[in-house]
């Protein structure tokens, strides 16, 4: 008996190890590729792993900027010099001191020694020369004038490190993780660093936020004028993105080269109401650069569409107001709602309000009143409040005493 029962325990062990050995190359053959943080943590709309695509660079990411989805990643995370990309975070500053009212396009900038001195791309400053700010952001956005750039930084800050403190400041309030700057304008230097993730977050918040941007990232060539104590001279502006020739959907945005970073691009391009960012860092050749971008911007225009909600402001009904000057007030949409779905499919969305019972005056406008909630495929993909058009004050004793005698004698 002892002898049989060892007998059918080997031959079970036996089976197990058998089992094993077949199904082992069964697995190692169905198992899931390794993806980065980013391609695990970011799913597309349809709901599936993002696919894999080689791009011939150190490091690349596609994102569309209105929803931040992220379509395609590669060594995302990895730090890198970004070269002159890095005036994307100075053209930032630029516009939101701009917007706050700290400076205007028709100020004045002198020139200082320091911002003459920079090399690599440059309008050719002279110290003492005399530049407005709509002239200066032109040069550093269309032909990457390092000395421009500098001489904006000291403008805004006082001085160039001051500037580069704000930069890091602000690269820190969007979650800029991967990123340090030493300069304004993206010469290489020890410690100057950032990520394709990282230029992707500040490239939206100066597209989404700041549209006057492609006024000027859309021009192909201009001018400024030289203005120096020996008089006045032209100096012509070309755009160093060649994409605007060759992808006619190109929008801007920045492009940047030195020894050490080889070429880089953070890459804009609207076509049928959808907008894909691009960034390449450390290609091999200018050609490359260009062409990774496109590859990339093809793939994410070829398979992905937007859906939009209510404009911004659009006047979706109203509510009634207690005690009020007026017995309703209409409300808007605050914000739109976007939503990026696979090509080839509706672009309709459900929607459902939320709105309150009513409001007790006095109150502002812009007084939250509900919410419009977003739906796709019976997901919700998004919600905005619902604010009220106008402000109404609190009605007088005699209005009140005239609506309740309104209501008695009805």
């Amino acid at each position: 008996m002892k002898l049989a029962r060892r007998t059918v325990i080997i031959a079970k062990v036996t089976a197990i190890v058998l089992l094993c050995a077949i199904l082992a190359p069964v697995a190692a053959y169905t198992e899931e590729p390794a993806r980065s943080q980013t391609q695990q943590d970011d799913q597309n709309a349809a709901g599936s792993v993002m696919p894999e695509l080689k791009v011939n660079a150190r490091s690349a990411l596609l994102m569309e900027p209105l929803t931040g989805k992220i379509l395609l990643a590669q060594n995302e995370h990895e730090k890198l010099p970004p070269a002159s990309v890095t005036k994307v975070m100075s053209m930032l500053l630029i516009f939101e001191a701009l917007d706050q009212g700290r400076i205007n396009w028709d100020d004045i900038v002198t020139t200082s020694e320091h911002a003459a001195s920079m090399g690599g791309s440059q309008i050719y400053l002279e110290a003492m020369e005399t530049q407005p700010v709509r002239d200066l952001v032109k040069a550093i956005v269309i032909a990457s004038g390092n000395d421009a750039a500098v001489a904006m930084a000291e403008f805004i800050a006082g001085s160039e490190d001051a500037f580069v403190t704000m930069m890091n400041n602000r690269a820190k309030e969007l979650g800029m993780n991967d990123t340090h700057f030493v300069n304004s304008c993206g010469l290489d230097a020890d410690g100057h660093y950032t990520s394709a993730y990282d230029i992707a977050i500040m490239s939206r918040e100066l597209i989404t936020k700041h549209t006057k941007i492609f006024e000027y990232s859309t021009i192909w060539m201009d001018k400024i004028i030289h203005k120096t104590a020996r008089g006045q001279d032209e100096f012509g502006l070309s755009n160093t993105n060649r994409l605007l020739k060759s992808y006619p959907a190109t929008t801007g945005l920045k492009t940047g080269s030195t020894s050490k970073a080889l070429y880089c691009i953070s890459a804009t391009a609207e076509k049928n109401g959808l907008s894909l960012n691009a960034v390449v860092l450390g290609a091999p050749d200018p050609n490359t650069r260009f062409g990774e971008a496109i590859k990339m911007m093809d793939y994410g225009f070829a398979n992905y569409a937007m859906a939009n909600g209510d404009a911004t402001e659009t006047v979706i009904g109203d509510v009634p107001v207690n005690k009020g000057e007026q017995e309703r007030v209409k409300v808007k949409v605050s914000a739109q709602v976007h939503a990026l779905i696979p090509k080839g499919k509706s672009t309709e969305m459900e929607k459902k309000i939320e709105s309150v019972s009513s409001l007790k005056a006095p109150f502002k406008e812009g007084t939250k009143a509900g919410e419009i909630i977003y739906y796709y495929e019976g997901k919700e993909v998004g919600r905005s409040e619902l604010v009220t058009c106008s402000g109404v004050t609190r009605a007088g004793l005699g209005e009140t005493m005239r609506r309740t005698l309104e209501r008695w004698l009805e």
